[in-house]
């Protein structure tokens, strides 16, 4: 943690725990290029496994794992031996590595990667030899009783025989198996496959079905650990004719569903390809090859939360009245507080080095939840992009159906073929290629006591939006996406009474339509019944920010009519600056570090409007500990008794 942090005594314990030490969901596109992929699980040290599948095609289920020596490839979707395929050629202490003639890595070929670490209480993987006799104990490190159980014969034909706890409803789920291989459901009771016998935190115990070589593949349970501490909960839910709300408690990045009373596919869904409040929500399916929602779309089936997720009524694959499906719940990586601003926060121009180096466009060196991209030619009529991982909505990684916004307009969602986010970046479709040679894109990604992005459908009446921020947010945008309407902007200083217009330049607007005047907390925020915040029915996107010491910083000052250095807690000054007047007409100013925040003239944009870059001011100059504002006639950012919010990023 930073010094900052240690001596505020505001940031968790270092042994707290950490989704993201041992899971990762991420996506690429192939290059036919020997590359490693790091995503900073050490499965050289600890072990583990990695999933791959095509998204844009139809392509097996490949999952390789670190207690099977070779590199061999074993298939969720066929009842297939495991196989010598050449694809992953190591596994590293921060990733794994792809050959470069794989069919993980063909040229322009769109993948999904799931990677998961040996831990205790999340996830093991081992091998074992059965010979057709009952009562066979498996010894396993879980440390907590298995919550599931993935087994496949690894030298012959034969389905996955699969545990999983909620079996006939939880019911002696001993005496069941699944095929996760297959579309049926829940098969027994019999004791050939877990002998009757229910796993226990070091073993778990075969019967007569399994003869031959086998690796397993085994979740954790966390239901019953302190909701702080919970990474991982596999459980089951029964259908109803109405919305099913599952509350993990927390927020999911990851989930794999099946319908255990009936047959029907084993959907998988994640953070990386999508999970919004609402809209379709990006499946690929276990048991086949198909392309992602190739065998049906989400439309509206499952709808994320940070307290869990909602399968909507009327959807047979998720949600048929009094049929049992279960699943595996993987929690989203908000669980720690970042120790750098670079782990979370990235600005980058088209085709660096690094971003060549990656095959992005705009290099971050993480997975990026939110970014604003604008153009930076000397001309007037370029607009702000805003696009976030959550609500983009593009389901099957290539068509035009990402989703964006204008933050200098207050129309409703578009449709582009702006984004594939990897990663190590952002990918601009090849079309757009040409219009952001001197683009500057800042990156966001989402992380505890940073930065989040929530999506909710309003009630129209006054109501709380929980979040997963785990810190009070000091700056909301909210921005309706299913019909036009501005931006209402919460402000810590308007503790939800009065709101600003991101795309206007209008000062302070007093009502308690918007935020119901109540303060954030930090695990809520409020609306009230303002369609602009929550229409009944409409859909809304929410992004947070926050102070974190050392990192970033939301705050207020009162213009002096000279210059002022305005603190914010770091070390080596400001990389983004955003300032807006409050009290009177101002733009929503925006500096950064690429453009140049420096003791001269310094570059700069409006997130307001599409004027052309103004380059010739010095409003701005660098300080260590944030930045200097300088009172320039026309930009005015330092009147002398003028109010002005603004947000710094370290």
């Amino acid at each position: 943690m930073t010094i900052e942090r240690k001596l505020l005594s505001t940031s968790p314990s270092d042994d707290a725990a950490n989704v993201a030490e041992v899971f990762s969901a991420e996506v690429y596109r192939g290059n036919a290029t020997a590359r490693s992929m790091t995503n900073g699980i050490d499965l050289a040290g600890e072990g583990g496994m990695v999933w791959l599948k095509k998204r844009n095609g139809s392509g097996y289920h490949r999952l390789f794992d670190t207690a099977r020596t070779g590199g061999k490839a074993i298939f969720t979707n066929v009842t297939n031996a495991e196989n010598s395929v050449t694809e992953i050629s190591s596994f590293n202490s921060n990733g794994f590595s792809l050959t470069s003639g794989s069919d993980a890595n063909i040229n322009n070929n769109e993948l999904a990667a799931f990677t998961f670490r040996k831990k205790e209480k999340f996830f093991d993987v081992v091998t074992f030899t059965a010979n057709g006799s009952s009562n066979q104990t498996i010894s396993h490190n879980l440390g907590s009783v298995p919550g599931m159980i993935m087994t496949k014969k690894t030298n012959g034909t034969n389905n996955w025989y699969t545990y999983h706890k909620g079996l006939n409803n939880g019911t002696n789920p001993q005496q069941y198996w699944i095929e996760l291989d297959g579309t049926g459901g829940k098969q027994g009771a019999n004791a050939n496959f877990w002998n009757n016998t229910a796993p226990t935190d070091t073993q778990f115990t075969v019967g007569s079905a399994f003869n031959g070589t086998y690796v397993a593949y085994i979740f954790a349970d966390n239901s019953s650990e302190d909701a702080e501490e919970q990474m991982i909960e596999c459980g089951s839910y029964t259908g109803s004719s109405n919305n099913v709300a599952v509350n993990l408690g927390w927020e999911p990045q990851w989930l794999l569903i099946k319908n255990t009373t009936s047959t029907g596919n084993w959907f998988m869904c994640d953070a990386q390809r999508g999970m919004p409040a609402f809209g379709n929500m990006s499946n690929l399916v276990a048991n086949t090859a198909d392309a992602e929602n190739g065998v049906e779309g989400f439309n509206n089936n499952v709808a994320t939360s940070p307290t869990g997720f909602t399968v909507a009524y009327g959807k047979t694959s998720t949600n048929t009245n009094n049929h049992v499906y279960i699943y595996i719940a993987i929690r989203a990586p908000m669980m720690k507080e970042p120790e750098t601003a670079t782990e979370v926060f990235a600005l980058s121009s088209r085709a660096t080095v690094a971003a060549n180096a990656a095959d992005v466009r705009f290099y971050s060196g993480f997975p990026v939840d939110m970014y604003i991209r604008r153009d930076r030619r000397d001309q007037s009529s370029v607009d702000n992009y805003l696009v976030d991982r959550k609500n983009h909505n593009n389901t099957d990684g290539t068509s035009g159906d990402t989703k964006y916004f204008y933050t200098n307009q207050a129309g409703n969602f578009n449709n582009s073929s702006d984004w594939l986010g990897t990663n190590k970046g952002i990918e601009p479709h090849l079309s757009d290629e040409s219009n952001d040679g001197r683009a500057i894109a800042k990156m966001w990604k989402r992380a505890k006591g940073f930065f989040d992005v929530v999506s909710y459908v309003g009630t129209g009446s006054a109501t709380t939006v929980p979040h997963s921020l785990g810190a009070v947010p000091e700056m909301i945008w909210v921005k309706r996406s299913n019909g036009s309407g501005g931006w209402s902007v919460y402000t810590a200083e308007g503790a939800g009474s009065k709101y600003l217009h991101l795309e206007e330049v209008y000062a302070y607007s007093i009502s308690s339509s918007r935020f119901n005047n109540t303060a954030a907390t930090s695990t809520v925020f409020s609306v009230s019944n303002n369609d602009a915040t929550n229409r009944i029915a409409g859909q809304y996107i929410a992004y947070l920010f926050t102070t974190l010491a050392g990192i970033s910083k939301c705050g207020t000052y009162t213009g002096n009519g000279s210059y002022q250095t305005i603190p914010c807690g770091f070390s080596a000054g400001s990389r983004s600056v955003l300032i807006k007047r409050t009290d009177n007409n101002g733009d929503w100013y925006v500096w950064d570090s690429i453009a140049g925040i420096v003791s001269g003239n310094d570059p700069h944009m409006s997130l307001n409007n599409q004027a052309a870059e103004i380059l010739n001011d010095d409003s701005i100059d660098p300080a260590n500990s944030g930045f200097i504002v300088n009172q320039v006639s026309g930009i005015n950012i330092n009147v002398s008794s003028a109010k002005y919010i603004f947000y710094a990023i370290a």
